[in-house]
């Protein structure tokens, strides 16, 4: 298994440090490391002074979909590993996905189980991340239980599939991880091969509120492909109904007006 690592990050030079000494201490090498340093005003750039044999590469500011995306299209090698910069991972990671595709060689993306960490101290997942491995479409739909972090994905499935959607500000793994699922089984190993970071004010879940507004634009974009069977859009649309309603209560609870409108419209559409 020839790995290509690719790391977003933007102004996380210090927590880069951790995330990249977690790589290079794999038990099973990759083959490159790429860093796409997504606009960074601190030290990001000289981090290739601390592990040179990483390819550094700059962008303007363009979001993490982008910057993701850009390693993917720079990797020379047909896996792809995603490690986000505030991340760390167990350094039997990759050695636990070689194992796991070499009894099953039709599988072409895996996963595993994480553990959190906030204020350096370990907290138990919520059980609505919890982890699932095969066919996994339903058990997707209502959060992202896939952290980016966790996974090892071919370059022939994203070629199927497409890549991070550059227009989803957050939710871009929810989105590309039900892409997935929905003709793709998807492996576990049920192991906490990775640590999460939390608790930082600027990481993209703390920014955004009502984190559901993007989880329907993922949804609603794959209910509108021609391409879904009639029980996965049935269990997109049930779905949707449930996150309308959420979303159709907060609209009211901040007197939305139009919001309120656009929801219990949408509600009536799928209802009927």
């Amino acid at each position: 298994m020839e790995v290509s690592v690719v790391i977003p990050t933007y102004n996380r030079y210090k927590v880069l440090q951790r995330a990249l000494a977690s790589v290079y201490a794999q038990t099973h090498k990759p083959k490159e490391v790429i860093i796409i340093d997504d606009g960074s005003t601190d030290e990001t750039s000289q981090i290739i002074n601390l592990f040179p044999d990483a390819i550094y590469i700059y962008q303007e500011n363009s979001g993490v979909s982008s910057a993701r995306n850009l390693g993917i299209k720079k990797a020379k090698y047909e896996w792809i590993a995603f490690l986000d910069s505030d991340d760390e991972w167990h350094p039997e990671k990759l050695q636990e996905h070689l194992v796991l595709h070499l009894s099953k060689s039709d599988l072409q993306m895996s996963y595993t189980d994480e553990k959190w960490v906030r204020d350096a101290k370990e907290v138990k997942l919520p059980k609505k991340y919890r982890k699932f491995g095969g066919h996994i479409f339903k058990e997707s739909l209502s959060h992202c239980i896939i952290a980016p972090s966790s996974t090892i994905i071919h370059k022939d499935l994203l070629d199927k599939v497409g890549l991070f959607d550059e227009n989803l500000e957050v939710c871009e793994d929810y989105d590309l991880w039900l892409r997935v699922a929905i003709k793709n089984e998807i492996g576990l190993i049920n192991k906490k091969l990775i640590i999460k970071y939390g608790g930082d004010a600027d990481q993209l879940s703390m920014k955004f509120w009502g984190m559901d507004r993007f989880r329907v634009l993922a949804l609603e974009k794959i209910l509108n492909n021609t391409g879904s069977e009639a029980l996965t859009s049935k269990e997109i649309t049930n779905e949707l109904i449930k996150k309308y309603n959420l979303l159709l209560k907060g609209a009211k609870k901040h007197d939305k007006i139009q919001d309120i409108y656009n929801y219990e419209k949408k509600i009536e559409e799928l209802s009927n």
